[in-house]
C-alpha cells in the first residue's frame, strides 16, 4: 500500500472534525425516527458547540433539500456562538447563482474571522435530472467562477454554463487569502479532473485500506498533470468504547430496531442515492463477513439505512488510535467523524480519543488566514 504525497506531509497531526446533522440523520436506533432528534438549530447547534468543546477542529455541515435546514444560514447562525472550530459547509453548486456565491462564502468568511471551509457538492437538484459530466461541467464553472472572484479585480468567464463579462469584485473578497479552503468528494473521471485542478482536500467514504490506497492514486495523477498535489480525506462513522466487544456490541444495538424496507426508503430519498460513490457503499457491504464487517474494524452496518457514508470504525480505544494511525501513513490528512446520537458520541469520541490526537487547522497549515488569527495547533491533551 503506497503513500501518495500530500500538501501539508510536514504535518505531524490532522484535522480532526465531527459532523452536524442538518440532514435528519440522528439515531439512537439506526432508522428509527426520534424527536428528540430531529434536526432543528437547537440540536444541531449544540452538536457544534460540543465538538468544539471537546476539541475537534472542523465541522462538516451536510447539504439537502428533502430533509432538514439551509446549510449556510446555519454557518452563518454558527459564527456568534463558536470561536475555534472551523465550519465545513457543503455547497450544491448551481444552487446559487456563482457570483452571488462568491459574495455569500466571502461573507460567511469574514462572519467566522477565517473559519469557514468548502464542500463542493454536484449533486443533482429536487425535481431535476442532470447528466453526470453536465453536473460536473457546472461545478467547474461555479468553482473557476468563485476563485476568480475571490482572486481577482475583475469576473471574465466563458463557459457553456455561465458567461459573465467585466463584473467588478470589490464586494467579494473573503477573509481567507484566496478564499477558503475546497474540500471535494467523487469517484466519476469527471469528478476526479475537477478535483486534481482545482479542489484542495479530496474526501472519501470508507473503504478498504487497498481501495482507499488507489483512489488517492488515481486523483493525484491527474493533481499531477496540473502540477498540483492534494491533501486527502476520511469521512467514516465512529463506535470506540472500552473494549473491542462492548463496541461491536453497541454495533449490534445500534441496529436492532431497524427495519430494512425502511432503511432502503431512508438512503433512496437522497438525491445522491444514484451516484458511483454510493454505489461502492453497497457494494462493500456485499462484500462483508456475515457480521457486516469488511476488514476486522470496519462495519458496514451504518450503510442500511443511510445513503452516502456508510460504514464505522468499531473497536477499543487503542483499536480505533490505531486505525487513525495507519490511514495518517497512508497519507491522510483530514478526518471527518461522527456517531449516533451525535452529540453523545462526540462527547463519548472526544473524552476517549481526543487527547491521544494531535490536531491542526487545514487552513492555517495552507497559509489561509491572515497572520495574527490565533489559530494555533492543539497538542495532544489540549482543550480549547
Amino acid at each position: 500500500m503506497s503513500v501518495v504525497p500530500v500538501t501539508s506531509q510536514d504535518l505531524d497531526g490532522a484535522e480532526v472534525s465531527w459532523f452536524a446533522a442538518l440532514c435528519s440523520d440522528d439515531y439512537a436506533f439506526l432508522g428509527v425516527p426520534d424527536g428528540q432528534l430531529r434536526s432543528s438549530w437547537v440540536h444541531c447547534s449544540g452538536i457544534v458547540k460540543e465538538a468544539e468543546k471537546q476539541g475537534f477542529r472542523n465541522i462538516l455541515c451536510p447539504s439537502s433539500y428533502q430533509v432538514g435546514q439551509d446549510t449556510l444560514s446555519f454557518v452563518a447562525g454558527c459564527a456568534p456562538i463558536t470561536d475555534a472550530i472551523n465550519m465545513l459547509a457543503a455547497v450544491r453548486c448551481g444552487e446559487m447563482q456563482p457570483i452571488m456565491l462568491a459574495r455569500t462564502i466571502a461573507t460567511l468568511d469574514h462572519m467566522l474571522q477565517g473559519r469557514l471551509t468548502v464542500n463542493i457538492i454536484s449533486s443533482d437538484f429536487p425535481g431535476q435530472k442532470e447528466d453526470s459530466a453536465f453536473r460536473y461541467q457546472r461545478s467547474r464553472e461555479v468553482v473557476e467562477i468563485l476563485k476568480q472572484a475571490w482572486t481577482r479585480d475583475e469576473i471574465n468567464y466563458s463557459g457553456q454554463v455561465y458567461d459573465f463579462k467585466g463584473l467588478t469584485t470589490d464586494p467579494v473578497r473573503p477573509y481567507q487569502t484566496g478564499g477558503p479552503l475546497l474540500y471535494f468528494g467523487g469517484y466519476s473521471p469527471d469528478a476526479l479532473e475537477l478535483c486534481g485542478q482545482h479542489c484542495d482536500v479530496y474526501l472519501m467514504w470508507p473503504e478498504t485500506k487497498d481501495q482507499l490506497a488507489g483512489r488517492m492514486k488515481a486523483v493525484h495523477q491527474v493533481a499531477e498533470k496540473y502540477d498540483r498535489t492534494l491533501d486527502y480525506g476520511l469521512r467514516v462513522h465512529m463506535i470506540v468504547r472500552d473494549t473491542e466487544a462492548e463496541a461491536r456490541e453497541y454495533a449490534e444495538h445500534l441496529t436492532s430496531k431497524l427495519d430494512d424496507e425502511l432503511g432502503t426508503l431512508i438512503r433512496e430519498r437522497a438525491l445522491d442515492s444514484g451516484s458511483l460513490g454510493v454505489s461502492h457503499q453497497a457494494r462493500a457491504r456485499e462484500l462483508a463477513d456475515q457480521f457486516g464487517y469488511i476488514e476486522p474494524h470496519l462495519w458496514t452496518g451504518i450503510g442500511r439505512a443511510r445513503s452516502g457514508c456508510g460504514a464505522a470504525l468499531v473497536g477499543s480505544t487503542d483499536q480505533v488510535l490505531s486505525e487513525i494511525e495507519a490511514y495518517q501513513k497512508m497519507g491522510i490528512r483530514a478526518f471527518i467523524f461522527s456517531g449516533y446520537p451525535h452529540l453523545d458520541e462526540c462527547r463519548h469520541f472526544g473524552e476517549k480519543v481526543m487527547p491521544q490526537l494531535k490536531t491542526v487547522s487545514l487552513p492555517q497549515a495552507y497559509g489561509r488566514v491572515p497572520d495574527g488569527v490565533p489559530l494555533t495547533p492543539l497538542g495532544m491533551g489540549e482543550r480549547r
